[in-house]
């Protein structure tokens, strides 16, 4: 059975249950990080599981968006979304419940399955109902919640852990019945065509070589620096061990009919850009947003919940910036000046945040944050509707999904360096102060690094405060060199009109060995109905 063509409030109405859970998924990661300390505490964990409870749900989640994204292309898009949202809303109950950090951990993982099928298949489910030409404008949207949900996830996670009556338990449990709406709006409104293809194998040798390859260099950067040094023999072998599994699975994808990582997609110029700008905005943006929190709280003094409102001016860049350079895309055709544009203003925003120290303006502060904010709208969602714009509906699953594991293996990577580099510079900063003060550096910087402000004398604190603040405007610096790199290859991609049909338009001496009838008939639809805004008959059945 086909679907009625979608018109916008069709669209819209769909949308609405796929940005819901968007924002729930993308938020469980970032509510948890201001009331983790208690929740470690609560359950009588140490240091080690502090960091894999972070971890856990980090690693499944990029290691899985690859698969969900080809499973997307090969069965019901509405399905796997619906099933997503099932395993991340059972991860989140069980992780309210758990008893220990053990406990704890393992459904964070299992959460985190779902985090990467919802991140992966909202993007495909959007591109499969809305053309390139007119999806600039409905990215605005995507932006914009992706904005509320990595900056307002902190400010949510101190409002409830400084709530008594809630308690740290509600920092998982706040999220399932939103999913559940979620799911129950979809049911309703998304209908997407399916694409049936018989005789088509999923290649589960190279999903699973892509997992632990992937998952092998994630466990190393995450300890790497706190738990063995950068060279040490646990690096030599788990950077190996890594690198040799991704060479043996690259090996696979080469060799079999549906590859997970489609190779021919990847390789192509734009396509190998878009990566390594998405690799590059991924690790500045994730990696110098998530110390913003902390700048504000260990550097400033301010409240969970005040760190939160504060960082509102770079949510603010992205929600606006995303919106109005969405309309002008889908009003021009036109995505590089505007990729461009973003990761030069990001560049700007890094370099202006480089200069913090403990008693840097708010108001200075705030404009910085704003352009990284503006930068991150103007760039992060573009690049993937930049590559969903050169691929057939076929692939865009997997096409889709390759960039936003990227963007994500970027982030991981820029937090935990990024991370090591600032407590270095903390470490350094608070002895020199320590020493100047003529304090013994030894007993009172090891206890400081708990960050338990308040058991430290008052004296020690204003010290540790110091030294954060001025040790947070480095990491920033970085950034900002990281940025430059996702500003060459924008320059370099290829300056692409989008196309105003949701399926490439085949040649007509080509007819692809893939195609089913359902296909040829949403192809021929599309070319009836080129010059259409959203072409009805370009749209799924």
């Amino acid at each position: 059975m086909s679907a009625k063509p979608m018109n916008h409030r069709q669209i819209m109405e769909a949308l609405s249950g796929l940005l819901l859970v968007l924002f729930v998924a993308m938020a469980s990661s970032t509510i948890v990080s201001t009331a983790l300390p208690k929740i470690i505490g609560a359950l009588d964990g140490n240091q080690t599981q502090y960091t894999w409870v972070v971890t856990a749900s980090l690693l499944t989640a990029t290691a899985s968006t690859p698969i969900w994204g080809k499973l997307a292309d090969l069965y019901s898009k509405k399905l796997l979304v619906q099933i997503s949202i099932v395993v991340f809303v059972l991860g989140s109950i069980i992780a309210g419940f758990s008893q220990t950090a053990g406990q704890l951990i393992a459904a964070r993982a299992f959460q985190g399955l779902g985090m990467g099928g919802v991140q992966a298949l909202v993007q495909v489910a959007i591109a499969a109902m809305i053309p390139p030409r007119e999806r600039g404008r409905y990215n605005g949207y995507l932006g914009g919640v992706m904005a509320v949900a990595t900056v307002g996830g902190p400010l949510l996670g101190g409002v409830i852990v400084d709530t008594a009556w809630l308690g740290w338990r509600w920092c998982f449990f706040i999220g399932a019945p939103v999913a559940v709406i979620a799911l129950v709006v979809l049911q309703k409104t998304l209908n997407l065509a399916v694409i049936k293809r018989d005789h088509v194998k999923v290649d589960y040798v190279g999903a699973t070589l892509i997992a632990l390859g992937v998952s092998t260099l994630l466990v190393w950067v995450s300890f790497v620096d706190s738990s063995f040094a950068w060279l040490s023999w646990q690096t030599y072998a788990m950077v190996g061990l890594g690198l040799l599994i991704l060479a043996v699975a690259v090996r696979v994808e080469t060799r079999v009919a549906e590859p997970v990582v489609p190779l021919p997609i990847v390789k192509q110029r734009d396509t190998a850009l878009a990566i390594v700008a998405s690799l590059a905005v991924g690790m500045a943006m994730f990696g110098g947003a998530v110390f913003l929190g902390q700048y504000f709280q260990i550097g400033r003094g301010y409240s969970p919940t005040e760190a939160g409102l504060l960082t509102i001016p770079m949510m603010a860049g992205v929600l606006v910036s995303s919106t109005v350079a969405g309309r002008l895309i889908s009003k021009s055709g036109r995505i590089k000046p505007y990729i461009v544009a973003g990761t030069l203003i990001l560049v700007g925003g890094f370099a202006g945040l480089s200069t913090l120290d403990h008693d840097t303006s708010l108001w200075y502060v705030g404009g910085a944050m704003a352009l990284v904010g503006i930068g991150v709208g103007m760039s992060m969602q573009n690049l993937v509707l930049s590559v969903q714009n050169t691929v057939a509906l076929r692939d865009i699953g997997a096409a889709s999904s390759t960039i936003a594991f990227f963007r994500s293996l970027g982030g991981t990577i820029g937090v935990s360096v990024l991370g090591a580099v600032l407590a270095h510079r903390v470490t350094d900063n608070l002895t020199h102060e320590l020493a100047a003060a003529g304090m013994p550096a030894g007993g009172d910087a090891a206890a400081s690094s708990s960050l338990n402000l308040s058991a430290l004398p008052e004296t020690v604190q204003h010290l540790v405060h110091v030294a954060y603040g001025d040790a947070t405007g480095h990491i920033f610096l970085i950034s900002a060199a990281i940025a430059v790199v996702g500003v060459i290859a924008a320059l370099l991609m290829k300056p692409t009109a989008l196309r105003s049909t949701v399926d490439l338009i085949a040649p007509a001496d080509e007819t692809p060995p893939t195609r089913t009838a359902a296909s040829v008939s949403e192809l021929a639809g599309a070319a009836a109905a080129k010059a259409a805004p959203i072409p009805a008959e370009a749209l799924p059945r």
